[in-house]
C-alpha cells in the first residue's frame, strides 16, 4: 500500500456559505429566460429566512465538506448583515461571527470579507431593496465601516479568523463607497474584494450609469491593486485585462458556479499571457470540490484556444500556483497542507513526478486521505 503524501491545501478564495442550501431547489425548471436573475430572486428567499444559528448551521455543513475535499482555508464573502427587516442584530456581527465559528469548528482558516451592499441596481438607490436585500444593508459606508471595525476588534481575539473587506458589487454601493472602502483598506492593509464582470447587463448598466466598464471605474475610485481581488472577471475588453495586469490586481474565478449560473467562459489565456494573476472559490456551494475547480479551469482554458499548452502547461504545478494566488487574494502565508491517497482509483498508478499534472486533470475531492 501507498504511503499518502502530502501537497499544499487549496485556498477557497470565494464562498458564499449559505447559498449551499439552494442545491437542488435553484435547480427546478423555471420560465425559458431562466438566468442569473432569476436565480438571484432564489437566492434573496433563502437569504431572508436565516438567523444566526441557521447561519452557523449551513456554514458548519458546508466548511466540514471544504476541509474533507481539500480544502485549507476560506475567504468569505459575507453580505447578509442585518435581521430581515434590515435592522441590525444586538451584535452587528453576529452573523458573521457565526460563519467565522463555523470554519474555526472545521478546522479551515476563514477571512471573513464583509461586504458593503446599499442600493438595488442602478438607480441611485431609488429603488428599495427586495426583501431579501434588505439585510444586506447598510444606510452609509461609515456605518458599515465601523461594523468592519467592530468585527476586526472581535477576530483579534480568535486564532484562525482574519478580516478584510469588500464591496459587493459596483450596483451594489454609490462610487464614494469603492473610494471610501479602498481607503479604509489601504489603511489597515487588509485585503479587499468585489463582484465584477460576471453578466454583461452589468457592464451596460455601468456603462449607462457611469461612462465606463465597472474595472474603469474601480480603477477610477482607487480600489485595484496588488491585494485587490476581482471575483469572476468573465466579461473584459484588452483594457479591462490590462488595467487588472498593470495593478496587480488578482482575478478569482469560480468554474463550477459559473458554470451552473450560465455566466459564460474566464478568459483564462488571455490573462496568463497578461500576467494576471488567477485564484479559485467555491462561491455558491453546487459543488465542493477544488480539485474539480481546477480541472474546470484548466479544460476551459484549453477550449479557450482549443489546446492542450493552456495554464497547466505554463505553470507546471497549477495547483500549486493557485494555492499561492489564493493566499495572496486573503493576504495568507500558508494555508496548511492535505494528505492524498495514491491508492485512490483517481491517482492509482500515477508516478509522483506526475502528481501536479493529475491533480489538475484527473483528480477528485475523493484522493483526499481520510483522518484514522
Amino acid at each position: 500500500m501507498t504511503r499518502p503524501i502530502d501537497i499544499p491545501a487549496m485556498v477557497n478564495a470565494h464562498s458564499h456559505a449559505f447559498q449551499r442550501d439552494l442545491r437542488g431547489a435553484a435547480e427546478r425548471p423555471g420560465a425559458p429566460d431562466d438566468d442569473f436573475w432569476s436565480w438571484r430572486t432564489e437566492m434573496f428567499r433563502l437569504a431572508y429566512a436565516l438567523d444566526p444559528d441557521a447561519m452557523r448551521d449551513v456554514a458548519a455543513r458546508v466548511y466540514a465538506e471544504m476541509a474533507a475535499a481539500g480544502y485549507g482555508a476560506v475567504g468569505e464573502f459575507h453580505y447578509v448583515h442585518h435581521r430581515p427587516d434590515g435592522t441590525p442584530y444586538d451584535d452587528p456581527n453576529a452573523m458573521a461571527i457565526a460563519v467565522a465559528e463555523a470554519a474555526v469548528a472545521a478546522r479551515l482558516r476563514v477571512v471573513l470579507l464583509p461586504a458593503a451592499y446599499h442600493r438595488n441596481g442602478w438607480d441611485g438607490g431609488d429603488r428599495p431593496p427586495e426583501p431579501g436585500q434588505r439585510r444586506f444593508c447598510d444606510p452609509s459606508a461609515e456605518a458599515f465601516l465601523a461594523r468592519v471595525e467592530a468585527l476586526r476588534a472581535w477576530a483579534a481575539g480568535h486564532d484562525g479568523v482574519e478580516v478584510g473587506v469588500a464591496a459587493h458589487s459596483v450596483r451594489a454601493v454609490p462610487a464614494d463607497w469603492l473610494e471610501a472602502i479602498a481607503a479604509y483598506a489601504s489603511e489597515h492593509g487588509l485585503v479587499l474584494h468585489v463582484h465584477a464582470h460576471e453578466q454583461r447587463r452589468e457592464l451596460d448598466e455601468c456603462e449607462a450609469e457611469h461612462g465606463c466598464s465597472p474595472i474603469e471605474l474601480l480603477l477610477r475610485r482607487g480600489f485595484l491593486g496588488p491585494r485587490t481581488s476581482v471575483i469572476h472577471g468573465i466579461h473584459v475588453s484588452e483594457r479591462d485585462v490590462a488595467v487588472l495586469a498593470e495593478t496587480g490586481t488578482i482575478v478569482v474565478s469560480c468554474p463550477t458556479t459559473e458554470g451552473n449560473l450560465g455566466d459564460g467562459f474566464l478568459p483564462a489565456l488571455r490573462y496568463r499571457d497578461a500576467g494576471v494573476r488567477l485564484a479559485i472559490g467555491s462561491d455558491s456551494q453546487v459543488r465542493v470540490d477544488p480539485f474539480e475547480e481546477v480541472r474546470e479551469l484548466e479544460t476551459g482554458a484549453r477550449r479557450e484556444r482549443q489546446t492542450r499548452h493552456a495554464l497547466l502547461a505554463a505553470a507546471g504545478d497549477l495547483w500549486s500556483e493557485l494555492v499561492g494566488n489564493g493566499c495572496a487574494s486573503l493576504g495568507l502565508a500558508d494555508p496548511g497542507t492535505v494528505a492524498v491517497d495514491l491508492d485512490h482509483p483517481d491517482l492509482r498508478g500515477v508516478a509522483v513526478a506526475d502528481l501536479p499534472y493529475a491533480l489538475a486533470t484527473c483528480a477528485s475531492a475523493g484522493v483526499v486521505a481520510r483522518a484514522a
